[in-house]
């Protein structure tokens, strides 16, 4: 983080210590920049800032329960998704079945997939089947059912049956949190469904987290840490990956 950076960020902190809000454009207004760059802020301030509903608040104000916005989440911890994303990618081989989970975290793997032959990719998101659909060396199966435009993914009452009836190397998992006796969750319900799934029949799971994930508990329980056969995250030392089973592997970032 630069010097300017933080300094904007302690001009933020201030301003939000009453426990209010700030919006976007007055937020960068107070610091006489764009908002593109107090995005890119919020998103080096460690968690400590979050946006909600184009608004931004302090992370640990109890006044805020969190809410998931795509938007806001496609900012949270940008670069950090993407070395993870470029470390996941690392699992990929030619030919390959993947499962890619919805959200924002495993939009950049997509890129990775250019100069890989014969992939198929499955998903039920679709933000990652039109990224996915720019590819042509990739074939894709959009799952469907009713769309939900917060996560701008699918759910239906067959999806997990669809999921199970696929042949898939790799599946590789999103979650918006990881607690190490509630497991992992996310936020909407009718992403269980697709996620137990491909982490049920998928030869390979891969869970990609970056740190803001670990201790928090979401909505909507889908797994054990343990049925990850993968865990990729820049948490270092996290309590909850020391508990991990013998066999189970984690890449830090």
């Amino acid at each position: 983080m630069s010097g300017r950076s933080a300094t904007r960020l302690a001009r933020l902190q201030d301003a939000l210590s009453g426990g209010g809000t700030i919006h976007l454009s007055e937020a960068a207004r107070l610091c006489g920049v764009s908002e593109m760059t107090i995005r890119r802020d919020v998103a080096a301030s460690e968690g400590r800032m979050t946006f909600l509903g184009g608004r931004l608040v302090m992370a640990d104000n109890p006044q805020f329960a969190p809410v998931y916005d795509l938007d806001e989440q496609q900012s949270s911890h940008y670069l950090s998704k993407h070395r993870l994303c470029q470390c996941a990618a690392t699992f990929i081989e030619p030919g390959d079945t993947l499962f890619i989970d919805c959200g924002t975290t495993l939009i950049p793997l997509i890129s990775s997939l250019a100069g890989l032959r014969e992939l198929t990719v499955v998903t039920y998101a679709l933000n990652v089947a039109n990224a996915v659909g720019r590819l042509p060396n990739v074939r894709l199966i959009l799952l469907g059912g009713i769309y939900h435009g917060s996560s701008q993914s699918f759910g239906s009452d067959e999806m997990y049956a669809a999921v199970a009836r696929l042949g898939i190397n790799k599946a590789f998992i999103s979650a918006g949190g990881v607690h190490a006796q509630r497991g992992v969750s996310c936020f909407h319900f009718h992403e269980v469904a697709p996620k137990q799934a491909a982490i049920d029949t998928a030869m390979q799971t891969i869970l990609v987290v970056d740190a803001s994930k670990f201790g928090v508990v979401r909505p909507a329980y889908f797994a054990h840490l343990d049925a990850f056969d993968v865990v990729v995250t820049d948490a270092e030392g996290a309590p909850v990956l020391q508990a991990r089973p013998d066999g189970a592997r984690t890449h830090r970032e």
